[in-house]
């Protein structure tokens, strides 16, 4: 089976087209199931792109306490990056209103506040 698809000259998401760097090219799709592949099997079911974003050695060490701390309870297996976007997602579904904040800081403060306040 033949497939004509798009693919981003610059970029890490190839399933993202966004114009005018996407060019047309012919690839052969399986229509079967492929063998094993070493690595990390795929994970995400949704358009997704990859991010390089500075943290401070204190917020990696928490972190990875947090990860090992999840998996001593419960077993399961969380890395940085999924618990960072988990952290996002929450926030995002909160709902909470956060366009008034003006800074790094006030942000970190209105989250940590609003975390901390029992019964929502």
């Amino acid at each position: 089976m033949l497939c004509l698809c798009y693919q981003q000259s610059h970029g890490y998401n190839p399933g993202h087209i966004s114009a005018p760097n996407k060019r047309a090219h012919i690839v052969n799709v399986r229509t079967t199931k492929p063998r094993a592949t070493r690595g990390r099997p795929p994970i995400h079911h949704e358009t997704w792109s990859k991010v390089s974003v500075v943290l401070f050695d204190r917020q990696i060490v928490h972190l990875d306490r947090l990860a090992t701390d999840i998996r001593g309870k419960s077993g399961k297996v969380l890395n940085r990056a999924e618990i960072i976007r988990a952290l996002i997602d929450g926030l995002i579904d909160s709902g909470m209103d956060v366009t008034g904040t003006g800074s790094e800081a006030d942000l970190r403060t209105r989250v940590a506040r609003r975390l901390a306040m029992p019964n929502r």
